[in-house]
């Protein structure tokens, strides 16, 4: 706060009251304009800041002090919010002229000021009773001032107040800044405001900074060090020459407000200016965020409310005149923005959105987990393309600040280079006992494939999700923000519930769709933090077909590569150039590609299948039994022997595809290209090893390329890789999570009811002779299901439902083709077991267009995860 005087509580002691705002009534859910105003107070000086909590709301105005308060008296009075009584006064012994922002960092018990001088100053609180006593002639109400005390015409000096043996009445102990803690010209301009980052939880320092604006228009951050608080300068950002009036931090994020109108976020984590919102055509004076929202407001008495895309969604006239002030808080359990202007009043706007969430087990419904995929799938966290990078930061953002609301620890792991951070998250057993709690960790992704490649086959945006009879349509809904969202819910309940019977810690990263760049090293950077781990569980694949829910234990490795060949001339025309003595790079190329395989797909990699595991008779009897469970249901899917055979084929044995070669020059013209690429991925089985595979993958390349006698040249890279995973089916995870299935969707065995239909028509059936992909297992999805869909047309059933008749059936163990690098890595690094519940149908889309998840897939998965967490540490 800087320059207070009034303290107004919300419900607008201390000031006379405005009438709310006219009559209609605004809830969450029908909020559709600006914010509805609550209350109004008014002053009779400015709002020039604002500190609130939940119980209490200060105000700082233009005609003293209170709280933690500045003035143009270059005095930092430091008041006790209960008693209201004044512990310190601090002051400095330079004339800094006004004190323009504060700062206090608890660990450090110090107070730092940013001034008019272009100074910041502090006081650590620490040896306040170790200073030697004061020299009170040296405060600035009794020494003379340079402007103020210095003669005017005729050699009279300005009359002052005779000198007293204190500088004011009042309590509290005066402290004099050392002049050793003292930063001069910090800024080559005021210093106009401060903020502090890092390890501000109010009981830890994990590595706290100050970050200070200046009227030079750069953004600067400090070191503090750990037992003076004195700072050092670590970074200064550049933004262009108007001064930043104003900052405000959501996580890795800094906003800065200067006076062109312009909002500067900046990403802390690679000291990026990431977007320039141009927000106001006059100054930005204040800004705080919220609920997902950052509202900034103006020197026209305008706040504007930006989503986390820095859409305008709300802007109104929230003051006459300036908004100098504003603040973000909780009261009754709504999310409430304080705003204050030189118009001498405070409003209070209530922004919509429900807090508290781990105390309040009603909002953890599905219809807030709803609300919540839907906020989560309008993020565009595309990890694969650079201008989406500030829509992953938000995404990751946006997940801790769920994560934090209903209850976890929660911190962000930078990864190397430009990658996207790693959302950590641990909630805390309900109650453990005198035993150790056990601990469960849960992998997932937030980030996404591109979706704006081709618009025209969605049937609307890709990142506004929608529904459709039953399903949900919308980028990541189905990979992996919805099942990952469902484990949060079900945790949330436990905690609301105090069921929770171990710890459960999450790992959400945002580089899964690039191959998990930076993932491993992150991990291992923070084993400490996360703990040791007894369970490992994800949910990131789909069920074999739309009808049978199922169980994942085991997935093909992969090693991704690009082979290029260049050539030392420029791209040619074949016409006049094109000869039998020249090496043409896309020549070479083919020829290399050639070697990797035969005419009936087998691989020629040396040593390629000796690591195989032989095929065992219960493991054969297996893939008979998923088989004929799979033609029993639909005879269009062919002869469950020949099905069989199709399923070992992409589960269980290795393969090799080639996905796309490139060249240089224009595509469909007559050039010989200088440059020609090829990428291609070798899907590994398990006891296949990346490292194997790899050696070997360029020594048949190298030695194709060497016979050539070519002159061209050849570079191999290996893009990224995955180890195979293959679980135990056994183990206490596995029946746990078979046991809640069985509960959860009921029996298996017996048609019951119709599933939802698809929104595209169905597919024509699959002839016999035609190898199974995931499309003609699915159908079209028009068929009936086995697990139950909660449909509107057909009574809703008690999960435990049992006709006499029935008798509950195990889901189907399957394995995948598929890779997810993290898996074997997560098993190898925390020496715990792994499983996998796919969440999704096999008509999901992932990755294509109009991808989905049924609602009712998305319901019962949180079921099953709520299971699973409460009773799997039970066994």
């Amino acid at each position: 706060m800087a320059l207070s005087k009034g303290i107004y509580h919300a419900d607008g002691h201390g000031g006379r009251t405005v009438p709310e705002a006219t009559a209609t009534q605004h809830t969450d859910s029908d909020v559709r304009g600006p914010p509805a105003l609550y209350h109004k107070v008014k002053n009779d000086d400015a709002i020039l800041a604002l500190a609130v909590s939940e119980a209490r709301l200060f105000a700082g105005t233009q005609s003293g002090e209170i709280l933690d308060a500045s003035a143009g008296d270059a005095i930092v009075n430091l008041w006790c919010t209960d008693s209201l009584n004044r512990l310190y006064s601090i002051y400095s012994t330079y004339d800094v002229g006004d004190v323009f922002c504060v700062a206090y960092s608890a660990p450090l018990k110090t107070v730092y000021l940013g001034a008019q001088n272009t100074s910041i100053q502090w006081y650590n609180l620490h040896d306040k009773d170790n200073r030697p006593s004061l020299d009170l002639t040296r405060h600035p109400i009794i020494r003379n001032h340079r402007f103020f005390d210095s003669k005017g015409p005729g050699g009279t000096p300005t009359p002052r107040l005779a000198p007293t043996s204190k500088p004011c009445s009042g309590d509290g102990q005066y402290l004099e800044i050392d002049k050793e803690d003292i930063v001069q010209y910090a800024h080559n301009g005021y210093t106009y405001c401060m903020l502090l980052a890092g390890g501000c939880e109010w009981d830890t320092l994990e590595d706290e900074t100050l970050i200070s604006g200046g009227g030079d228009g750069t953004v600067k951050i400090w070191s503090l060090e750990g037992t003076t608080g004195a700072i050092n300068e670590l970074k200064t950002l550049e933004s262009g020459d108007d001064s930043i009036l104003t900052l405000v931090l959501d996580d890795t994020l800094l906003y800065s407000g200067s006076l062109n109108g312009d909002i500067n976020v900046w990403d802390l984590e690679t000291y990026q200016l990431v977007r320039r919102i141009q927000a106001h055509s006059d100054d930005v004076l204040t800004l705080c965020v919220g609920d997902g929202s950052l509202f900034s407001g103006s020197a026209s008495g305008v706040v504007k409310q930006f989503t986390p895309r820095y859409e305008c969604m709300h802007q109104w006239q929230a003051h006459d005149h300036l908004v100098l002030a504003s603040a973000m808080t909780v009261h009754r359990g709504k999310r409430i923005l304080v705003t204050g202007g030189n118009d001498d009043c405070i409003a209070i706007w209530n922004i919509g959105g429900k807090a508290n969430r781990a105390q309040n087990a009603a909002i953890t419904d599905n219809d807030e987990l709803l609300s919540s995929l839907s906020q989560l799938v309008a993020l565009r966290t595309v990890s694969s393309k650079s201008e989406y990078a500030q829509d992953c930061r938000r995404g990751a953002s946006w997940l801790k600040g769920l994560l934090k609301d209903f209850g976890a620890d929660t911190d962000m792991f930078s990864t190397a280079g430009n990658s996207n951070p790693v959302v950590f998250a641990r909630f805390k057993v309900s109650s453990s006992g005198s035993k150790q709690a056990k601990s469960i960790l849960f992998y997932g992704h937030y980030d996404v494939v591109p979706a704006e490649d081709k618009p025209q086959l969605w049937g609307s945006d890709p990142f506004l999700m929608h529904g459709i009879n039953g399903y949900l349509y919308g980028r990541g809904v189905s990979d992996n923000k919805g099942p990952v969202l469902a484990a949060i819910y079900a945790v949330a309940e436990l905690v609301a519930e105090k069921s929770l019977t171990s710890d459960v810690v999450f790992l959400i990263e945002g580089e899964e769709e690039c191959g998990s760049r930076g993932f491993e090293e992150t991990v291992r950077r923070n084993k400490d933090k996360i703990g040791v781990i007894d369970w490992i569980l994800l949910a990131n694949s789909y069920w074999l077909d739309d009808d049978i829910p199922c169980l994942t234990y085991g997935l093909r490795g992969a090693v991704h590569a690009s082979v290029e060949v260049v050539s030392h001339r420029a791209n040619l025309h074949s016409g006049v150039d094109g000869s039998q003595r020249i090496n043409e790079a896309m020549k070479d190329l083919i020829s290399i590609l050639a070697v990797l395989s035969d005419s009936k797909g087998l691989i020629k990699i040396p040593r390629f299948y000796d690591a195989v595991l032989p095929l065992t008779r219960e493991e054969d009897r297996s893939y008979t039994a998923i088989s004929k469970a799979l033609v029993s249901r639909d005879p269009n899917r062919g002869d469950a022997r020949q099905l069989a055979e199709q399923l070992k084929g992409r589960w269980r044995e290795p393969s090799l595809t080639v996905h796309r070669i490139t060249s240089s020059g224009p595509t469909g013209s007559s050039v010989i290209p200088h440059t020609a690429t090829a990428t291609l991925s070798v899907r590994l089985v398990p006891r296949q090893t990346t490292s194997t595979i790899r050696e070997a993958l360029e020594e048949i390349l190298r030695a194709a390329f060497t016979k050539l006698c070519t002159t061209n040249e050849l570079t191999i890279t290996i893009d990224h890789t995955a180890e195979p995973w293959l679980g135990v089916r056994t183990n206490k995870i596995f029946q746990a999570l078979e046991e809640a299935v069985v509960d959860v969707w009921g029996p298996v065995g017996h048609q019951r009811r119709g599933s939802v239909p698809a929104a595209k028509p169905r597919l024509k059936p699959i002839a016999k002779t035609t190898p199974g992909t995931s499309a003609s297992l699915t159908n079209g999805s028009d068929h009936h299901s086995q697990a139950t869909a909660d449909s509107p047309t057909s009574p809703t059933l008690p999960h435990d439902y049992r006709s006499p008749t029935e008798q509950p059936s195990k889901p189907l163990y399957i394995r995948e083709g598929g890779s997810i690098p993290a898996i074997r890595f997560l098993e190898q690094e925390f020496e715990a077991p792994a499983a996998h519940l796919p969440c999704g149908q096999a008509s999901d889309k992932a990755h294509l267009d109009n991808e989905r998840l049924r609602l009712s897939n998305l319901y019962k998965s949180k079921e099953i995860f709520k299971r699973v967490f409460r009773d799997l540490p039970l066994r």
